[in-house]
């Protein structure tokens, strides 16, 4: 079976504070659903395209793990503490 990955890169961050919150309650979604982090902020340079100010890759033990751990209610209780302050992008994709 292949892994579930969720990518989110950010473009801007408004309220810090909120995005703490948000990521205390992602955390426990995530261990939930048994995923874990790989990437979670950290040092980085750009080499092509556009710099974001912060990214974050989880792994799951498939697609259908990932996209159930997304659209479930826990995590979207979390994901309603960043209504109005972050701009990124968000991708479930199938891996090896």
């Amino acid at each position: 079976m292949k892994n579930g990955y969720i990518v989110c890169v950010y473009e801007s961050i408004k309220d810090n504070n909120a995005l703490k919150d948000y990521a205390e309650k992602a955390r426990s979604a995530v261990e939930q659903y048994g995923g874990k982090f790989l990437v979670r902020g950290g040092k980085k340079i750009v080499t092509e395209g556009r710099e974001f100010i912060r990214t974050a890759v989880l792994e799951f033990s498939s697609f259908d793990n990932a996209k159930e751990f997304y659209y479930s209610r826990e995590y979207q209780a979390a994901h309603g503490l960043l209504k109005d302050t972050v701009i990124r992008s968000h991708q479930i994709i199938e891996g090896t």
